[in-house]
This record gives C-alpha cells, structure tokens and sequence, in this order.
C-alpha cells in the first residue's frame, strides 16, 4: 500500500468515525447522565475493593525484626500515598518518609513569609484545584481523613465560574458545567457551554481534526511512543489549527496545564492532560479549590494520621547516597539540615526503597549517585528536568471587584503562563476586622517562569502590579501594595519535553531489586493527571510491594462516554484490518505529519 493511500484509508476511516460519533450522540441527550452514574459505580467500586483488601487492620511501626522497613524519600503526594496504603496492610513495616524540606508537602507546602514582614500570614507556592476527576483524592479526604477533617466543605470551595484574560480584556468564561443543561456528550458540551468572549467560531473549528488524534491516542505506551516525537503545537500546525486558534485557545491550555509552550512539550503529555481534565466528561474541568493553605488543611492532618499509625517522618533530611548489597539498595544515607543536628548523618536501613521525586530531583540524585548511576535505567533520569514557576502574592490596599476567584491569563509574556487568584473570595477570608490595611489578596503565578526568576523582588513586584493594572483597570491602579511574597521555584514542576517518555520511570525499578517510584511522572496506565495521578501512583506502589492485586485500592477513571469509544474502537478496527491483524503494524496519524 502507498503512503498516499494509507493516508486516505486511515482519514476516511477517521471522517466516518466522526460522522458516526455525532449521530450517536443525538439518542444520548436524554439519557446522558453517565458521568453522574460512573461516579457512584467507582465509589461502589472502592468500597468493595476496601472490603476485600487487607488494609482493615491499620499496620504500625513495629521494631519487630521480621518487619519491612520501607524507606520513601519525598514527602509529596506520591510519597505520602506510598505510606498511606503501606501503613493500611497488616504486614509488619516500619515505614520511613525522608524529605529535605522542613515540612511535609514537597515544593507545594506553605511558610514563605512576606518581603516587609510587616504581616502575620504566610504565602504558599501557588493555588491548588482539585478538579472534577480527582476520585481517589476525594475518597482520601471523605473517607479516610474523617477522623481529622470532619466537613471537606470547610477545606474545599464549591464550583464557580472562572475567567480567562489576555492584555485585550475579558478572553473567556468556563462556566459551571454540571449546571449547564441538558447534559451533553463530552466535546459537544465543552463547545456549546464555553464562553469565548472574542475566538471566531471559525477559527473555534479549525481545532476540529483534533478529534483525529484524540481518537488515536488510547494511552496505551504504543501511543505515548507515537506521540511523545512530536511537539503539541507541531501537531497542531499540521492539523491545520488556526493560528489565532492555537495562540488563544491552546498555548494558553498547555501553559497553565503542562507549564511550557506547546512547541516544547510532548504531544502525547498534551492530549492526555488535555483528556483528562477537559473531556473525559462534560464535568471534568470543574474544580474545588482548597480555602486555605493545603498545608494547613490538608498535608498537617494526613501527617497527624500517618503518625498514630507509626509511619516516620525525617523532615530537614537530605539523601547523599546508597550502600547497595546484592543489587538492591540495603542502606540510605542522609544528612540533616536541622539548625540542632546540621550536619548529623544518619543511615536508614532498607528493604524496600521508594522514590517519590520529580524528574528535577530524580536528575540531581543521579547526578550525584554513583551507586545510582551504575544502572542505565538511572542514568536516563539524568535527561529528565523541570521548569520553573514563579509564586507572588500582592496584598493591596484596597477591596478590589473581580468578577472571578481563579482566572487564566495568557499573552502577557512570551512563552509564559500566568494565573491570578482572589484569595479573599477563594478563601473566604473576612477583611473588615483586618487592623493591617489590606484590602485585597491577589495571588499571580508564572510558568515557564526561568526568565522571570533572575529579576530583583522589587521589579517582580513592580511586573505583577502592572499586570494586574491592565487586566482589573482604574481600581487596581488607584490600589497601594502593602507587602507582598514572592517564591522562586526554579525546575519545580515537570516538563513532558518531547522525546521524554522514554526517560520515565516505572513503578517498579527494573534493575535494583528493592527500588519503586510514585508521582505524577510516573508510567501508569490509570489516565490520571497531576496530584491525583501522584497519589494514584503512590498506590500502585504499594500494591507491587505488597505483592497484592494490580488496581487493589484504587478507583479507575469512567470508561470512555459511548461516542468515544465506538469511535476508538473503529479505528482500532481499521487498524488492525490495515495492519493484517496488528494494530501497531497499521500507519498512525504521526506517520503522515512529518
């Protein structure tokens, strides 16, 4: 068969799974409450596998010397999930948590005091959503931290439109999807309920054969191969997205979701977040943003409770290396970075070895290991980094009017991605006992932020009021900063580069023994992004040291909406038709855009 051909085969194919998919979704509008459904199926679903677990019997630290000990650097989501579903079994552990923070919560924790010092409060490292699809997060917060959070109403905000600005003004509205009626099928909802304020339709439907990718792309490792080669703004461009298309409505997407510009992350990383948060269902960009600082609200309680079961902490602890016996890893040796014990080494002895890291962290232990880098399973991680953000809060003097609590932003700096909070909204903060003159709370933050890091505190200042300035008008003009934070994280969050999956890790290390990794960087084949896809993978595991069922503990995504799978299916069929009974023999859409 000739390329030409091969590509009419595979967009006739594509042309006709589209066709159909739309007359499929026209009998599912009166009975398109499958989202609603599937959440209390996969509510069902934990509830069960609970019941069937070992995990009733909370485990404790025990100095018994037939017990595990488990030691797990990183104290953020993925490793503290670790240590919850490990501290869950009734098998003797003695589970320990080392991170080189002073408190629990990786780069995300709160205690960055303000420039002035001139307020009581302290700033976090960004706001924190937790979006409509966070099951397994949920689950934590509603049923095993009851004991320490008795109303998660209290913790989380309900839903709430949010705003999008560029210099021009107001860009768009996301309005609350579970209130937009009737129900739609996935991609139909999102293109009717969405308010874009300036977009031309037509340009809006220059993203149509997108569906051809998003069709294709099953999260499946030959899929993430296929499309991790190529950049997201490459396939876009090749799609033929319009210009104006991709600037104002996916650069923007990619900025604030994977925190680069679309021509530096993978296309794979885009259409998985992208699925994930945006159209997996008409719901799933809904978000719950926490009303307080996480650390405070969240990580303290989960510590509190980890604690009573017997779970460690070494907080102030950095890992300098690894005694290695047999091919696994038998000691890790750390040093503190406490003020009392500066300096003070300390050896943990270890069955069983955890890296909860992010690709920035993973590289420098590498780096830094020769243990480590004797493996080249290891060395890839050298290849993996982040990229930075940069986290500002402006207290103002002023009680600014802004129209929405949680905004997106884009156009303000090239290659950057900007957010901006009403903390007094988002929190529900009360400011008219304040005695210290602030009015309003603005937290802004900045991804992809390397060029911003390296200005002086006082310019940064300067930037974020000026932006604000053009984005709320005269009232933020006329407004005084009061004092301000501002945090620096240079290479905090990942970066899903092109090429990148192959540097990933598994969940279990295929060359030291004892070794199993957790976080959002993770190979997993759940679909989960970001925070739930860290916790998820803590699970994960914990269930390949335990030796227990793959899934055991963990609610799965809903299965595809109907229009979606018969279409994945048809082309899978296609496919495999095409293929001579191999799918992965047949040609992808990739194949066609070089």
């Amino acid at each position: 068969m000739t390329s030409c051909t091969a590509l009419l085969s595979f967009l006739a194919t594509s042309l006709l799974i589209s066709i159909a998919a739309a007359f499929t979704a026209l009998p599912l509008l009166s009975r398109h409450n499958t989202h609603a459904a599937t959440t209390a199926q996969t509510r069902q679903f934990f509830a069960t596998a609970a019941a069937q677990d070992d995990t009733n019997t909370p485990t404790t630290n025990t100095n018994n010397d037939d017990a595990q000990k488990v030691v797990i650097i990183g104290a953020g989501w993925g490793g503290l999930s670790a240590a919850h579903a490990l501290s869950k079994s009734s098998s003797p552990l003695q589970i320990t948590i080392v991170d080189a923070a002073p408190r629990v919560g990786g780069l995300v924790r709160d205690g960055f005091s303000t420039i002035n010092n001139t307020l009581s409060s302290n700033a976090e490292a960004g706001q924190h959503g937790f979006w409509d699809n966070y099951y397994n997060i949920f689950s934590l917060l509603q049923d095993d931290l009851t004991s320490k959070i008795s109303n998660v109403d209290e913790v989380l905000t309900g839903y709430a439109e949010q705003g999008q600005y560029s210099p021009n003004g107001l860009e768009a509205v996301w309005p609350v999807y579970r209130d937009s009626k009737p129900n739609l099928p996935t991609g139909l909802a999102q293109a009717l309920y969405t308010k874009f304020v300036n977009l031309p339709p037509l340009d809006r439907a220059t993203a149509a054969p997108l569906v051809l990718a998003f069709s294709e792309f099953d999260d499946s490792p030959e899929a993430w191969k296929r499309y991790d080669s190529i950049s997201f703004r490459d396939l876009c461009i090749k799609l033929g997205v319009s210009k104006r298309c991709y600037e104002e409505a996916f650069e923007p997407m990619i900025l604030t979701g994977l925190f680069a510009p679309g021509a530096e992350c993978s296309a794979a990383a885009a259409l998985g977040m992208a699925y994930f948060f945006v159209l997996k269902s008409q719901n799933s960009f809904e978000v719950r943003w926490c009303r307080g600082n996480i650390g405070e609200l969240i990580f303290d309680p989960w510590v509190e409770l980890l604690e009573e079961r017997g779970v460690r902490f070494e907080t102030s602890t950095r890992v300098q290396g690894f005694e290695m016996e047999d091919n696994c890893i038998s000691n890790v040796v750390c040093s503190s970075t406490r003020n009392d014990k500066e300096g003070e080494m300390i050896s943990l002895e270890a069955d069983t070895v955890v890296f909860g890291l992010g690709g920035a962290a993973l590289n420098a232990m590498v780096r830094n290991s020769p243990e480590l880098a004797q493996y080249s399973e290891f060395r890839k991680f050298a290849n993996l980094r982040g990229t930075g953000v940069l986290a500002t809060r402006l207290y103002l003097d002023t009680v600014l009017d802004t129209e929405y609590s949680a905004n997106a932003c884009w156009g303000f700096d090239e290659g950057v991605g900007m957010t901006f909070f009403d903390i007094i909204k988002l929190h529900g903060l009360d400011v008219t006992n304040r005695t210290d003159g602030v009015g309003s709370i603005i937290e802004v933050d900045y991804y992809h932020a390397a060029s911003l890091l390296v200005m002086s505190d006082e310019a940064i200042v300067e930037k974020v009021k000026k932006d604000l300035n053009t984005i709320l008008g005269l009232q933020c003009i006329n407004a005084n900063v009061v004092d301000a934070a501002v945090v620096r994280l240079p290479q905090a969050v990942n970066w899903y580069s092109p090429g990148s999956y192959s540097n990933m890790p598994d969940a279990k290390s295929s060359s030291i023994d004892n070794a199993f990794f957790c976080g959002d960087l993770v190979r997993s084949r759940h679909g989960s992004w970001s925070q739930e896809k860290a916790y998820v993978s803590g699970i994960e595991a914990a269930n390949l040291i335990l030796s227990r069922q793959e899934g055991s503990g963990i609610i799965p995504l809903p299965s595809d909406e109907p229009h979606v799978a018969l279409g994945r299916s048809a082309l899978t069929l296609a496919k495999t038709i095409v293929g001579r009974g191999d799918p992965n023999k047949a040609p992808s859409l990739v194949d066609f855009l070089w």
